[in-house]
């Protein structure tokens, strides 16, 4: 079963309150780190897609896409 965004920040938390409380086992340490891994990734790609549909008008009054110009640079 996937589980959605909101669902996994819950997981996430609530193993972060059980490591504080009595601390993880080994299964949910990788279960915490895959957790983390995934939300890290999903926050880096809505954050680059904000920075791609930026705009910005320049003196002269043309507008320059910021994701059209630099957005592809140093991303595989």
């Amino acid at each position: 079963m996937q589980m959605t965004f909101e669902e996994k920040v819950k997981r996430i938390n609530e193993l972060y309150h059980k490591s504080q409380a009595e601390g993880l086992t080994e299964e949910e340490r990788k279960e915490q780190a895959v957790l983390r891994s995934e939300y890290l990734a999903n926050i880096r790609a809505n954050l680059r897609g904000q920075l791609d549909r930026i705009s910005i008008q320049n003196e002269d009054g043309t507008i320059t896409n910021l994701g059209e110009k630099h957005g592809d640079k140093g991303r595989h």
